[in-house]
């Protein structure tokens, strides 16, 4: 049986694990959005950044990858994921089921906020997101980076997030 991750931000263009096959897909019930500070990977505890998260939202929908681990490779790309995912407990790990591209359904690993956490950042009006992003700085590098990776991504696979467009252009603007 095949095990599907279920990628929306950097496992889009940066998985770290061997994806033996992707497609496009839809999750229910979640929306994408930069509602997670970071103090690890692209921001510190001194100057958080922020990271893209699925932020459980009743009538959305999030379009991202399914990512098929390849195979016995599985045990390895957990204990990879949930080392990277999960290193503040911010994360939850979900089994989830996800739409393909081709219709048909899968249950896929998927890596949701945890709106409790004291990371959560949900709401956040856009102008403010761009001016975190745009001086942040953590272990994995700039905040900027990360956003620029995934709103490109996004876009060359067809899926472009009209949000992620407008942050890019306006951190570009800040950072110009």
């Amino acid at each position: 049986m095949t095990m599907w991750v279920f990628g929306y931000g950097s496992l889009l263009w940066n998985p770290g694990f061997t994806v033996a096959r992707s497609e496009v897909a839809t999750l229910q019930g979640y929306a994408r959005s930069f509602c997670m500070s970071s103090i690890h990977h692209r921001g510190s505890e001194e100057k958080p950044g922020l990271v893209l998260a699925l932020d459980e939202i009743e009538e959305a929908h999030c379009q991202g990858l399914a990512l098929a681990v390849a195979a016995g490779e599985e045990e390895q790309t957990l204990a990879y994921l949930r080392e990277r995912e999960l290193i503040s407990s911010a994360y939850l790990e979900r089994d989830l089921e996800i739409e393909l591209a081709s219709g048909e359904a899968v249950t896929a690993v998927t890596y949701v906020i945890d709106p409790h956490h004291v990371q959560y950042c949900g709401g956040m009006a856009l102008e403010q997101q761009a001016q975190i992003i745009a001086t942040a700085v953590g272990g994995r590098g700039p905040n900027t980076e990360y956003l620029y990776n995934t709103a490109e991504h996004l876009a060359e696979i067809g899926l472009g997030d009209a949000e992620l467009e407008w942050l890019m252009t306006r951190v570009r603007q800040i950072t110009a």
